[in-house]
């Protein structure tokens, strides 16, 4: 299986390149590559240890042995030009595919993989071993100069290595059937037998969470990489078959070792700190803002990469609402492009073009790969929702943190997961004393809210308040991050932005993470509030809880965090639009500040809103502000670079700003001329 896009440090299981040693290197140079491969073969892991192929692996690594006294020999006796060129670059071709399979048995997180494959594998070493034969035939021992010994292994050697027949071994055999009638019985629709599984776990020495877990993440990458039909269906098969075990057979083992701490979950996860993109600018299928909008004959919009790749897979349904199609017209939605692209400018959102890996990465997580992958998560989510509800303490905190792999980045297994009903007892586990289990809920909730079912059951559920307490009690600083999170995520529906802005704790809570928390906390915080902002009706409610006064601290104070400045600054633009919250910036004293980065910010996005503030300052409090500016002549080569450099909404605000200025100018002018 090789790889869609194969890299230089990447290569897929039981895919063999190789490179042929060219017509420039000398015999004695190759001959030296032969005795390093053949040092590598016969070094790795003991055939014993494998999972897989261990008697194949075990033959293979006694011939190469021999062969490593015979190039041995050969260098001592520095007799490498007395041997045909074709045998040492036959061998060094056969040599590197041996190598590669060898590390192929012995590699982690591909045991289930080589077991699933174990036929295929087997043909490779019988293979190898043959095109060992055929190259030794190519070798006249007789007119070698090595010993009498060497010869006598090497005369042995090609016999056996004609002869030999490299077959799986009867243990392979059995458990590779056993695995494959497993895959069978998901295929139909049937709850795995969960004594044949463990035995085939055990088989390949799977035998822990932490095994099992770095299986499946091997897995996934192979995936992300995979284009074939087959293969996809294949790796995803073996992905939901080993969630599976991963959540019901290592039920009590040793993930929490392995557990990822919220701080990593917090530095990885980009949207829950990136600003937040209204729910009618993302794609339903990519959950990624649209750069070319197109709607169907439901009246759904999609972007027109990913609702066509959706079709080319013979989908004839909306992937929202389930209706079957009559058409697959596609209608440019030039309203909403424009939306969206003006939102990006105002915003600092980079818009990239996807590559092939993400459309196929959009479409594998929408839909399951295969039937067994469907079936596997249907089970699985009924699991785990049964043992939130009847678990014990641990068994629920378990099932949180699987809820977080599983919901990670794959929208089918959200969906799976919101629609068997595990939102209501996450809500509920919340309120633990278990400062872990009430991080692993927090942050699986966070996971779900990622998918529009997700967020429409955590409302359903009134989950507002217990996220609330979490965010202001939270039992560790983690948890309260991932609560802003999830409030982040909530704010990006519309429906839910008014539930939200009438809830009497939730803004004042957000205002004092922003004044008192840590810098992490304070920039999640920002965002969300960001996001609350999108209805103007809530704009009040912020300036009423005090947001002006802390933003403003934040960039008298933080000014060593950019990424926090430039939130601040959005969200201080924001308010400043209207005429309340620009008034109450200037008696917060926000203008030398925004003017001072202004000046010297590097980041243009930054710059941009500083002009925005300044613009709003100007029109809303008059010429308090405008005479200030107009004093200040060090700010004109910022204003001027923003006509020329800036976006067009930056470039409007420059020039606005400099017409203010002369306009003051002037106007004094003629008073003063009036007055003499």
């Amino acid at each position: 299986m090789a790889p869609n896009n194969p890299t230089a440090d990447r290569r897929s299981p039981l895919w063999l390149p190789t490179v042929r040693p060219c017509a420039g290197i000398s015999p004695a140079a190759i001959l030296a590559s032969l005795i390093t491969l053949a040092e590598a073969i016969t070094s790795q892991c003991p055939s014993d240890s494998l999972a897989t192929q261990r008697r194949n692996a075990a033959e293979a690594s006694r011939q190469v042995s021999i062969l490593l006294l015979l190039f041995q020999d050969l260098y001592d006796q520095a007799a490498a030009c007395a041997v045909p060129r074709p045998f040492l670059s036959e061998l060094h071709v056969t040599l590197q595919k041996l190598h590669l399979l060898m590390q192929d048995c012995s590699r982690h997180g591909a045991r289930l993989f080589m077991l699933s494959n174990s036929r295929h594998a087997a043909s490779l070493f019988r293979q190898q071993i043959r095109a060992i034969a055929a190259s030794l035939e190519m070798l006249p021992l007789g007119c070698v100069d090595v010993s009498g010994e060497v010869k006598e292994l090497v005369e042995l050697l090609t016999r056996q290595a004609k002869r030999a027949r490299l077959q799986l071994h009867q243990n392979d055999e059995r458990h590779t059937k056993r695995l494959h009638f497993i895959l069978d019985q998901l295929q139909s629709g049937a709850e795995p037998d969960v004594d044949s599984m463990k035995t085939v776990l055990h088989y390949v020495g799977i035998t822990t969470w932490s095994v099992c877990n770095s299986e499946v993440e091997f897995l996934e990458e192979e995936l992300e990489y995979s284009s074939e039909e087959g293969d996809v269906s294949l790796l995803s098969s073996l992905v939901g078959c080993l969630c599976y075990s991963r959540v019901v057979i290592f039920e009590n083992s040793d993930y929490l070792q392995c557990r990822t701490t919220t701080e990593e979950i917090s530095q990885h996860d980009p949207d829950t700190l990136a600003c937040v993109v209204p729910e009618e600018f993302r794609c339903p299928i990519s959950l990624e803002i649209m750069t070319d909008p197109v709607t169907i004959s439901t009246g759904q919009t999609y972007n027109r990469d990913s609702i066509t790749k959706w079709f080319r897979q013979g989908n004839m349904t909306c992937p929202k609402t389930r209706e079957t199609l009559t058409n697959t017209q596609l209608l440019p939605n030039t309203t909403l492009k424009k939306l969206i692209q003006k939102f990006c400018a105002n915003n600092g959102v980079a818009i990239g073009n996807s590559t092939d890996r993400d459309h196929r990465a959009e479409i594998r997580t929408t839909q399951p790969g295969s039937p067994v992958a469907a079936h596997a998560m249907q089970f699985l989510s009924w699991f785990i929702s049964r043992r939130l509800v009847f678990g014990t303490d641990e068994q629920k905190s378990k099932a949180a943190y699987e809820i977080q792999l599983l919901a990670k980045s794959n929208v089918f297994n959200r969906v799976c997961l919101v629609e068997m009903g595990t939102v209501g007892p996450l809500l509920d586990l919340l309120g633990t004393d278990d400062k872990v289990a009430q991080e692993n809920a927090i942050n699986a909730l966070m996971k779900l809210a990622m998918d529009r079912s997700g967020v429409t059951f955590i409302m359903e559920s009134r989950g507002l308040v217990p996220i609330l307490n979490v965010l202001k009690r939270g039992l560790t600083l983690e948890s309260r991050h991932v609560a802003i999170a999830v409030i982040s995520y909530l704010s990006s529906s519309k429906e839910l932005r008014k539930i939200m802005g009438e809830s009497g704790e939730l803004i004042p809570a957000l205002v004092e993470a922003v004044k008192e928390g840590t810098l992490t906390l304070k920039r999640n915080a920002v965002v969300a509030i960001f996001g609350l902002l999108i209805r103007r009706n809530n704009v009040s409610k912020v300036l009423a809880a005090g947001a002006v006064p802390a933003l403003v601290n934040v960039l008298a104070s933080c000014s060593d965090s950019r990424e926090l400045v430039t939130d601040s600054l959005v969200v201080l633009a924001a308010l400043a639009d209207s005429v309340e919250g620009a008034r109450a910036a200037f008696r917060a004293k926000a203008f030398p500040l925004v003017a001072g980065i202004l000046k010297s910010a590097a980041s243009r996005t930054a710059k941009e809103y500083c002009s925005s503030i300044l613009h709003s300052l100007c029109i809303s409090v008059g010429e308090e502000v405008i005479g200030v500016l107009a004093k200040d002549s060090s700010i004109m080569p910022s204003l001027y670079n923003l006509i020329t450099h800036g976006t067009p909404y930056a470039s409007t605000n420059g020039r606005s700003l400099i017409n203010f200025v002369m306009d003051f100018t002037e106007k004094r002018y003629h008073r003063r001329k009036v007055s003499e």
